[in-house]
């Protein structure tokens, strides 16, 4: 049975080609269930494999997508029955398996969940892994006792899909939030999410040397990493977490243990891909029932099709994109 897929071809060169091909279903790798995807979402990681970046993708020709909501349209598992309405979020899904950017995917079972009744399709790939990564970055934080009375939370990189819903988590479950951005045209955008304060890459980017800065916020949830993430330690208030969740600035961190061993500070880290499916659904349901911010998703989402995406990959590589980018398959 043919299918539309965008794929990635490696030319003789070593250049990197995207298009819209037809596949067969027999294209696919092995897998329990066959799963016609009816929404997928751009992330980071989906727009460096569709580059040619190998530490994501190691052979091509490549379909990514990280992120898939769809129907279960074949199972050889008895979990799930034709026509289960089901979201895969990671893994190893658009990676090295065949993704989301796809009419069709045909995946392990144990990577799938059932998609909770009160969360659409779209609403599942608005949030996608950008989501559960927010989510779990703030459930995390209050298992270390982080409390919205211990004082302002830092969110960085805050109009990307991960800063973006942050920020409305953290300001409905009623936090104030200072997002950072170098975007000049963001204010009103994060504003809307809920954010408290809106200040530029700079109030997070402390070059003085010191091994610790006064302290101005009671938490941080980072996207950047780097001398920013060292930043967010060093001006943490005491016992106060702080999370990484990615590294679009830099993968090192350069620290020393003074925020650790004298103010208590806590390093989290989030990796969601690996994320167990029950934790998932119950970080879902946060998000649309506990902290409800599907009020906010239309301004977060912007829907796009698949024929669409080409020059989405390229801004999000750049540091162009709010919010998060959903594909209508």
């Amino acid at each position: 049975m043919p299918f539309r897929a965008l794929r990635v071809v490696e030319s003789p060169a070593g250049k990197f080609e995207r298009s819209i091909e037809q596949l067969d279903i027999e294209d696919l790798p092995p897998g329990e269930l066959l799963i016609r995807v009816f929404y997928s979402s751009l992330n980071y990681k989906d727009a460096l494999s569709a580059t040619g970046n190998k530490g994501i993708t190691k052979k091509y020709p490549h379909t990514p997508g990280i992120d898939a909501a769809g129907v279960v349209e074949l199972s050889r598992n008895a979990a799930f029955a034709v026509n289960d309405e089901v979201v895969i979020t990671g893994y190893d899904l658009g990676m090295n398996t065949s993704g989301g950017f796809a009419e069709y995917i045909r995946v392990p079972a144990s990577w799938v969940v059932k998609k909770p009744l009160e969360i659409s399709f779209l609403d599942a790939m608005s949030l996608g892994t950008a989501g559960l990564t927010a989510a779990y970055a703030l459930y995390k934080m209050e298992l270390m006792l982080q409390s919205p009375s211990n004082g302002p939370v830092v969110v960085t990189g805050a109009t990307g899909g991960v800063g973006s819903i942050a920020v409305a988590i953290l300001a409905k479950a009623g936090y104030e939030v200072i997002a950072v951005t170098g975007k000049q045209n963001a204010k009103e955008y994060l504003k809307h999410l809920g954010a408290a304060r809106v200040e530029k890459r700079d109030f997070v980017d402390d070059k003085s040397g010191k091994a610790l800065l006064k302290p101005q916020w009671a938490g941080a949830i980072d996207t950047v990493g780097g001398n920013v993430l060292h930043t967010l330690l060093k001006g943490c208030m005491h016992d106060g977490n702080v999370v990484s969740t990615g590294l679009v600035g830099s993968p090192k961190l350069d620290a020393s243990v003074y925020p650790f061993v004298l103010n208590g500070v806590n390093l989290l880290g989030i990796g969601s891909a690996e994320t167990p499916a029950a934790t998932k659904i119950m970080l879902w349901q946060k998000v649309m029932d506990g902290w409800n911010i599907k009020d906010k998703l239309a301004a977060i989402a912007k829907e796009i099709s698949l024929e669409e995406i080409n020059p989405f990959i390229d801004s999000i590589l750049d540091g162009k994109i709010m919010g998060r980018i959903v594909i209508k398959i």
